[in-house]
């Protein structure tokens, strides 16, 4: 339950709530959810909307390959290094102000992507994106926490709010796709100016405004060290999702830690922290987090597998394997707004394990995919369980814990559960690429014919997508030895995704046990 304490001055209405009462939400603060949607899809559809344009832009610009990972994972590194500061930083000036500037900002920043000249202009673009966006995702969450102060209407508005970011992101390609059939690659950035226009239209009316009534100045060095432990670390995880574990991967993740450590020693010094660690001492937000983080391994690693398999080895177009992987993101949208109905009559953390037993059993499903004949219904099946509890979690983990946050931190709970979501994916690709190219590698070696060339044995045997692009020069039989290499690796993964997310069922349904089926009230 919460309080809500209003002032006004010179029009500024400013919202403080604390975790003691709860006032059901009207008309106006569902309008405000509803306004609240766009800034949050057009961040999912920016992070994936490059994966079916790249081609044609690479004609236009003419990238390195060094500029065109960039010009990819500029948006979501830059993102993810840049979410506890602007996250905290909302609380302090306020998260309604903050979303309006970081609006403008990214709208700006999308038209200079649209129209960019060179692949070094479209980088900075896409990183100026990707700060914009780390100002919006933080104000957009804590925003519900202010609009709805009832624990169940707070539950459900941040489950269409995770909601829409995954439908979001699983519209990227087709939109993208879609976009490439009438306009340049450019003109898919456009579609977030319409929105941001209805927002700072919209936005003084509907939305309240916050800011911490105790917060202090900004401790930049704070910052500094927050930019310094993140960026290195999102930078190895990403260059491990890529190429392995190599020297400057790892020498990376070393400094992020290194930094990482020097930042928690300065945050127990100040009395107004960037971030405030005792939030880490609340069991339910604690769990959460890992809940969040481990289970988005999963399904990064496995939207990445599958997106491939549907090309690769079934023989869809993108756009075809997009719409495909579109229709399995429907289970998303049950999983995000359903879960907290059924929170409400089940303790969250028994629907949070339930949902992910049923991603569990999809990873088994997918275990059990062969051929293409058979495996495309197998695998989208796998992948809607997959996203199933995907979606759960995304609403039940993060409303656990923004709800287990203090008012005066919700903007700060909200950046660090996009931090682990993001780092999440991140890992997922990593490992479970990791794990799936180790065994196509492993059984490739035993199927090579020792009459090949160099070139030829060398791209068969590094991966599936190296062995298509040289299929030309590759007898017929050695492509499909190496599809099914590759089809055993896929195997491999969902066995190691089934495992994992199973132990975390059981993890979630014990350790979250003590929630009530509100969602907000603990046992103690």
């Amino acid at each position: 339950m919460s309080i809500s304490l209003e002032s006004r001055s010179s029009g500024t209405r400013t919202v403080v709530s604390s975790a003691v009462g709860g006032k059901r939400a009207g008309p106006r603060a569902w309008a405000g959810l509803a306004l609240l949607s766009l800034p949050t899809i057009m961040l999912g559809l920016d992070l994936t909307l490059l994966h079916l344009a790249l081609p044609a832009l690479a004609l236009d610009l003419k990238p390195t390959s060094v500029q065109a990972l960039w010009i990819m994972d500029a948006y979501g590194f830059f993102i993810a290094g840049f979410l506890i500061t602007m996250g905290t930083l909302g609380d302090r000036i306020g998260r309604r102000k903050m979303l309006l500037i970081g609006s403008v900002a990214f709208a700006l920043a999308s038209v200079v992507a649209a129209f960019s000249t060179s692949a070094n202009m479209l980088i900075v673009a896409r990183a100026a994106l990707g700060i914009a966006g780390a100002t919006l995702m933080p104000s957009t969450l804590a925003l519900i926490s202010n609009l709805f102060s009832d624990p169940r209407q707070r539950a459900l508005g941040i489950g269409i709010w995770a909601t829409m970011w995954g439908v979001g992101s699983a519209l990227g390609p087709v939109v993208g796709g879609l976009m490439l059939e009438w306009f340049w690659w450019g003109a898919a950035f456009l579609l977030v100016v319409p929105a941001v226009i209805l927002l700072v239209l919209l936005g003084p009316f509907v939305l309240p405004e916050y800011r911490s009534p105790e917060a202090e100045r900004l401790d930049f060095l704070s910052v500094l060290l927050s930019l310094a432990a993140t960026l290195p670390f999102v930078y190895g995880v990403k260059q491990i999702a890529k190429e392995g574990l190599v020297l400057d991967a790892g020498s990376a993740i070393i400094v992020g830690l290194l930094f990482a450590w020097l930042f928690v020693r300065r945050q127990r010094l100040l009395s107004d922290p960037l971030l405030d660690l005792s939030l880490f001492s609340n069991r339910a937000f604690s769990v959460a987090l890992a809940v969040l983080l481990f289970g988005l391994v999963a399904v990064g690693g496995t939207m990445l597998l599958v997106a491939q398999y549907l090309q690769l080895v079934a023989g869809y177009s993108p756009s075809d394997a997009g719409l495909w992987m579109g229709l399995a993101a429907l289970a998303m949208i049950i999983g995000g707004i359903g879960a907290p109905l059924l929170a409400r009559v089940i303790r969250p953390g028994f629907v949070v394990a339930g949902a992910l037993a049923l991603s569990a059993a999809g990873y088994l499903l997918l275990v059990q995919v062969t051929d293409a004949s058979t495996g495309v219904l197998l695998a989208v099946v796998s992948l809607a369980l997959a996203y199933l509890g995907n979606g759960t979690i995304a609403a039940l983990g993060t409303d656990l814990a923004v709800g287990a946050a203090p008012a005066g931190k919700a903007g700060s709970a909200s950046a660090m559960t996009e931090m682990v979501q993001d780092l999440g994916i991140s890992l997922g690709i990593a490992l479970l690429g990791s794990i799936a190219g180790a065994i196509y590698q492993r059984t490739i070696t035993l199927l090579l014919a020792g009459d090949l060339s160099a070139g030829a044995r060398e791209a068969v045997a590094d991966s599936l997508w190296a062995a298509s692009a040289s299929a030309s020069e590759l007898p017929p039989d050695l492509i499909a030895h190496a599809q099914a290499a590759f089809v055993a690796g896929l195997q491999g993964a969902a066995l190691f995704s089934a495992a994992s997310v199973g132990v975390l069922a059981v993890i979630s349904a014990v350790a979250l046990r003590h929630l009530r089926s509100n969602g907000v009230d603990v046992e103690r």
